[in-house]
């Protein structure tokens, strides 16, 4: 499927990621100066990740950043890239982003996903049960009921009916209440045909994760759109795809960069989580080849080099995969390298700055 590449919007994904020699403190004001960068620059979204007990990644708690970025930002869209539904109360949920979407109208979005973003021993302790009977089965009622608490229209009869998520819609509909604003917008996260489908039976926006399964992209998109219904949110499918970029002047300094980052992901996968480790500490590791078989086949999924290189390789993905919009995760050690990656990319793009 053909897309018109140069029109397609330009979104960043956030994971507050914590580089060795620094701390998450230091992530943090990182991501207030990369999402007012964004905002200036004409990006179209700033979404924080929600990971748990990984010492790389600051950004356990979503809403509590967002709500942050918010005082911080004045155009950009907020939002979740995403909230792992299964770990909440869903009214916690519809609560924490009615009361984003009250301190920035109209500029909230809510991407939920079904994994646990953590382990299981981690995913237990967030829900505080020893078990986890939350499986693919139970998404889909746990998204009705999120829904129905952000839409305050609980039938009569059922169980929640008389309880509201305030801020929330029940303050437009109480005698001399104020009229809320519309409320956040809600996308189904996914890497693989689960989400894709439901996305479309329900006619959300969908957001695939082909940074980490790129081989699931064109299967779960072609589902998504097959699958697709109109709804009240949607008269058509709209795809955005996650993708790991990262620009720099000097293409050598790009790749010495992105391993960092693989180094990262293997000991994650290794149960060996940490720091992101220096480009330096990265060159001097001894690979095994195994090691090196998994490390090679994680960058061959990341989009890195000049910045006239990425934007050929991102057009052609966005050619190859019809998605209407990109949203850009930069797998970098270094702070000033992310956010330089994003300021290389919105001008060789052509956003349009703010």
């Amino acid at each position: 499927m053909s897309s018109d590449a140069a029109a397609v919007p330009l979104s960043v994904l956030d994971l507050a990621t914590v580089g060795t020699g620094h701390t998450a403190a230091q992530a943090l004001r990182t991501s207030v100066r990369l999402a007012q960068t964004a905002d200036t620059l004409g990006y179209t979204r700033y979404w924080v990740a929600e990971h748990h007990s990984m010492p790389g990644v600051a950004s356990s708690s979503p809403a509590v950043i967002l709500a942050h970025l918010a005082a911080h930002t004045g155009r950009i869209r907020l939002g979740s890239g995403g909230v792992m539904l299964p770990n909440h109360a869903p009214l916690v949920i519809a609560e924490q982003f009615g009361t984003l979407e009250a301190l920035a109208p109209g500029r909230v979005d809510l991407g939920l996903g079904r994994a646990p973003g953590t382990d299981g021993a981690t995913a237990a302790a967030l829900r505080r049960t020893t078990t986890l009977p939350e499986g693919a089965d139970e998404f889909p009622s746990q998204l009705a009921e999120l829904t129905h608490f952000l839409d305050d229209d609980f039938p009569p009869g059922h169980r929640y009916a008389r309880i509201h998520a305030v801020p929330g819609p029940v303050q437009g509909k109480a005698p001399g209440g104020v009229q809320s604003a519309d409320r956040p917008a809600i996308w189904l996260l996914g890497s693989s045909g689960f989400s894709a489908r439901l996305a479309g039976e329900l006619g959300l926006p969908f957001a695939f994760a082909h940074h980490f399964s790129a081989a699931n992209t064109l299967p779960a998109l072609d589902l998504y759109r097959s699958s697709f219904r109109p709804s009240a949110a949607l008269s058509a499918p709209y795809a955005m795809i996650g993708v790991s970029a990262l620009a720099t002047e000097d293409a050598a300094e790009a790749d010495r960069q992105v391993r960092t980052q693989a180094l990262s992901m293997l000991r994650l996968r290794t149960g060996r989580p940490g720091l992101v480790p220096s480009p330096e500490e990265a060159a001097a590791y001894d690979f095994s080849p195994l090691e090196s078989e998994f490390t090679d086949s994680w960058l061959a999924n990341v989009v890195h080099g000049t910045p006239d290189e990425v934007v050929t390789d991102l057009r052609a993905l966005t050619a190859r995969t019809g998605a209407q919009e990109l949203m850009l995760t930069a797998p970098a050690h270094s702070g000033d390298a992310r956010v330089r990656s994003y300021e290389l990319l919105a001008k060789a793009w052509g956003l349009p700055v703010h």
